[in-house]
């Protein structure tokens, strides 16, 4: 039985009420993993959804002979899609109910809840002289309320928008804090539900990153040529956050989790800027403290924290709507236990839509004067196109490819070159700490010997990854360590390297890394270590696939090889350092080793590798010690055209959207399906019915785009389960039935729609 991981990296976009729906399908996202969780280890699904998803699996393992797990270990949204993602992240690292979110946006995701206290319109007479303006722009008959709200709620809208027609003007109507202690009353009833354990496995990490836009922006170094550097103004921000399952925790740290939410939604012109000031206040008002303050505002917002309080945050989407790149960034330390398929999942509500459409003749209507000044402040930023990130994605997942078939080429070679050094040896079958660093060592010299001229290139490259990755963690420790500071420390670092001689790494058959070269690499390769050890995983992964050992057999040994990856990993972390002298590159460079303790580390890890290859099967030792010995060989080559990306993920990556345009097992369409595209999307925070339409199509959408998803990574013939998806949609409508008590009429509606099968695609 084959096993395999289907890793979900999650990407919301922003959509202002369409963020109602975005919850329906990160709400799906959240069942799914659940049920996946269940399945694995044998507990009883919590819904009817969950028990479908469970039934499904089950299918998978009966035809395909795989058992599929499926987690979702990086979020990244912007806006609306960052408020959802925050709060899905939230529930994966805790084990908390998501259903919190749901209720929030259901009942205060309203008008009539989001207006300012004092923006509201205290009686019939505020703004007497704006009613007329109302008047005329709701009760024109085929105007745009009668055009685009359905019988039913036409009072509700119209009653709602005269309120906020007549709230005050040029002054953002929402209230920030309003919002924000809706945020926290959302946490605050997550914290209270039904905790359950982490939804991941224990050696996986979250990643969870949020973007905002620094309105007044903070200056960046550039440096060019002449002058030296120039100052530029930075507008971007990515807020981040990170669990580590027992290695520290972001999400713990709730204010700092509702500041971002805070923070990505403030649509501009709907609600006021955010700054750290309006949450200071909130929490002073609800009795609750924000412990991580200092540092979350150090590691987040430009400048030591005393500066970061002057900071102006709007809408992260005027900027980065579909925040790839930081997704991608994510994938450098993800463990692997076994094959994985990585899919990179968006959230469009509203595909193709774009601020130039065309006219009924067909032809291309210019946009005028205020749509012009409009959609340069929002829609145009909004909308960008997403082919750089899908290009970069692809390009990552060809050089996956071709580093795939550059070691399967290699492994021959490979294999008998350690078979001639060590394959007579008897003791190769009995390993012990001191044979496997006489081993490792012996390996490693031969590897680098055998390279002759591409060594050169290749500890060149270490050594550069090394001194920058020490330089970006001094200034992760210190916030203040940026522009010509930084550049400064990085220049010290090297002119330190050049003096100790680490850099006399040269050309030619016999030559190579010196011993100053070699010593630092003992003392500081860190990243080398962490991916030997993912290397043997993947030869362990491979002998399952190859039916050559058993999961029972080699699982004691994966899971002791993780215990030690974890090891390596925890000194990746800037917790795990104390202060780093930045100020003097020698005392750095020692400090770091003495506290990394590499040498001493090593021996502990290699006895510990020693006794986890004694307990597994002879049949198999062998071919793993290769595979450990072996991996200078293919690191050699590998490395320098990976550029630094290593093998921490080894496989390429697939890319999927989820909208109304792709879920085509009940109707197809926006314009079909979601009532909050009106109003410029305003639309859902003008009606409860509309949230629960489209709350309710999110959820259905998302269970027909992820069903198909699972069925693409298990290989199945998707015919075979057509009969569980349609019960997987049929559990849907009756989990929220109960719920969604102002459109009784779609649930009639969807049911026949079900039974009659998928619309064409």
């Amino acid at each position: 039985m084959r096993e395999k991981e289907l890793r979900l990296a999650l990407v919301c976009y922003g959509g202002i009420s369409l963020a109602i729906y975005m919850h329906g399908v990160t709400k799906e996202v959240w069942h799914l993993v659940r049920a996946s969780r269940a399945y694995h280890s044998g507990l009883t699904p919590g819904t009817k959804v969950e028990e479908v998803y469970v039934e499904l699996f089950r299918l998978i393992e009966k035809t395909a002979h795989l058992k599929l797990r499926v987690l979702n270990d990086i979020i990244a949204g912007a806006s609306a899609g960052g408020i959802n993602g925050i709060f899905l992240a939230k529930a994966i690292a805790s084990g908390q109910s998501l259903d919190p979110l749901t209720d929030m946006w259901l009942d205060n995701a309203d008008v009539d809840k989001l207006l300012d206290p004092d923006a509201r319109p205290m009686s019939s007479f505020t703004k007497f002289w704006a009613i007329p303006i109302a008047w005329l722009a709701l009760s024109r008959r085929g105007g745009t309320v009668d055009r685009t709200v359905a019988a039913e709620g036409r009072d509700e809208v119209r009653s709602k928008l005269s309120r906020f027609v007549r709230a005050r003007w040029f002054e953002p109507p929402f209230g920030g804090p309003v919002f924000t202690n809706m945020l926290l009353d959302a946490f605050d009833a997550m914290a209270r539900s039904k905790t359950e354990r982490r939804l991941l496995p224990a050696a996986q990490p979250l990643d969870l990153f949020v973007t905002v836009t620094d309105f007044a922006g903070h200056p960046e170094t550039l440096r060019l040529h002449s002058p030296s550097h120039v100052i530029e103004t930075e507008h971007r921000l990515t807020l981040s956050f990170t669990d580590r399952a027992g290695r520290g925790t972001h999400f713990e740290d709730i204010a700092s989790l509702a500041f971002a939410a805070r923070a990505t939604a403030s649509f501009p012109g709907a609600f006021p800027p955010l700054n750290v000031s309006e949450i200071d206040i909130v929490l002073a008002d609800r009795g609750q403290t924000w412990p991580g303050r200092f540092e979350f505002l150090a590691r987040s917002l430009p400048g030591v924290s005393s500066k970061a309080e002057t900071a102006i945050l709007i809408d992260g989407s005027v900027l980065a709507n579909a925040p790839f790149g930081p997704a991608v960034e994510a994938l450098r330390d993800r463990p692997s236990r076994r094959e994985v398929d990585r899919r990179f999942v968006y959230i469009d509500p509203k595909p193709g839509m774009r601020s130039v459409r065309l006219t009924k003749k067909g032809k291309a209507e210019l946009p005028g004067f205020f749509a012009t000044i409009f959609g340069a402040m929002s829609d145009i930023p909004r909308e960008q196109p997403i082919r750089d990130s899908l290009e970069a994605i692809e390009g990552r997942s060809s050089r996956i490819r071709r580093m795939q078939r550059i070691i399967d080429a290699l492994r021959p070679d490979v294999e008998s070159a350690i078979e001639v050094m060590f394959g007579r040896t008897f003791f190769l079958n009995n390993p012990t700490a001191a044979r496997l660093k006489t081993w490792r060592n012996k390996a490693q010299e031969r590897a680098a010997r055998d390279a002759g001229y591409s060594y050169a290139a290749y500890g060149h490259a270490k050594l550069s990854h090394i001194v920058e990755e020490i330089a970006a963690l001094a200034a992760r420790q210190d916030p203040e360590l940026r522009g010509h500071r930084f550049d400064t420390l990085r220049q010290s670092l090297w002119d330190e390297v050049r003096r100790r001689g680490a850099d006399m790494i040269t050309l030619g058959p016999g030559k190579g890394a010196s011993p100053a070269a070699i010593q630092f690499f003992r003392a500081h390769d860190l990243r080398f270590r962490i991916r030997r050890l993912r290397f043997v995983l993947r030869a362990i992964d491979a002998l399952q696939v190859d039916g050559r050992v058993a999961e029972d057999d080699v699982e004691p040994l994966r899971d002791a090889i993780f215990k030690l990856l974890s090891r390596y990993l925890d000194r990746e972390g800037v917790g795990f350092y104390e202060l780093l002298s930045h100020d003097n590159a020698a005392a750095m460079l020692d400090d770091i080793e003495a506290q990394r303790g590499l040498a001493q580390l090593d021996a502990e890890i290699d006895a510990e590798f020693a006794q986890a290859l004694d307990n597994c099967p002879k049949s198999s030792r062998r071919t793993i010690l290769y595979a450990y010995l072996g991996f200078p060989f293919y690191d050699l080559t590998t490395l320098p055209m990976l550029q630094g990306e290593g093998l921490d993920e080894f496989d390429p990556i697939k890319v999927d959207r989820i909208s109304p345009e792709d879920a085509t097992a009940i109707r197809k369409g926006v314009l079909e399906t979601l009532k909050g595209i009106q109003l410029n999307s305003f639309g859902a925070f003008f009606s409860r019915s509309y949230r629960e339409n489209d709350y309710l199509w999110g959820r259905l959408h998302g269970a027909d785009r992820l069903f198909d998803i699972v069925i693409s990574s298990s290989g199945i013939d998707p015919a075979e389960a057509t009969a569980l998806k349609r019960e997987l949609l049929y559990a849907v409508l009756d989990e929220e039935r109960p719920r969604l008590l102002h459109i009784p009429d779609l649930f009639e509606t969807l049911q026949r729609e079900i039974a009659a099968g998928p619309v064409a695609a």
